[in-house]
């Protein structure tokens, strides 16, 4: 059974940072394009960053120079390292797996606001 576990959101002032991580289990993790999405409430859900097995990363423009996305293949393990967090950064902030079929997670909540 494939299973993708998000931990690490919470409520951040703007300006900090979190640390988002993507366990995963059921799968040959380091064949996996891994990525970050998030959804803001009314908004559809959008790709943040990707990351493939060969260590490949793409950041959308919102996000670029304040996130970085990385992955640990012994651990199947992907990160999200979210610095300097704004008002807009708040959202439900999903891990998807990409190979032969594709996987998502349950989500975690990151909201930033004073």
């Amino acid at each position: 059974q494939v299973q993708l576990v998000e931990s690490g959101g919470g409520l951040v002032q703007p300006g900090g940072s979190l640390r988002l991580s993507c366990a995963a289990s059921g799968i040959s993790f380091s064949f996996y394009a891994m990525d970050w999405y998030r959804q803001a409430p009314g908004k559809q859900r959008e790709l943040v960053a990707v990351m493939t097995g060969a260590g490949r990363t793409n950041y959308a423009d919102s996000v670029k120079g304040r996130f970085t996305i990385s992955r640990d293949n012994a651990k199947k393990t992907m990160y999200l390292q979210m610095n300097s967090l704004k008002p807009e950064d708040t959202a439900v902030y999903y891990c998807h797996a990409q190979f032969l079929n594709d996987y998502w997670g349950q989500g975690t909540q990151v909201t930033v606001s004073s």
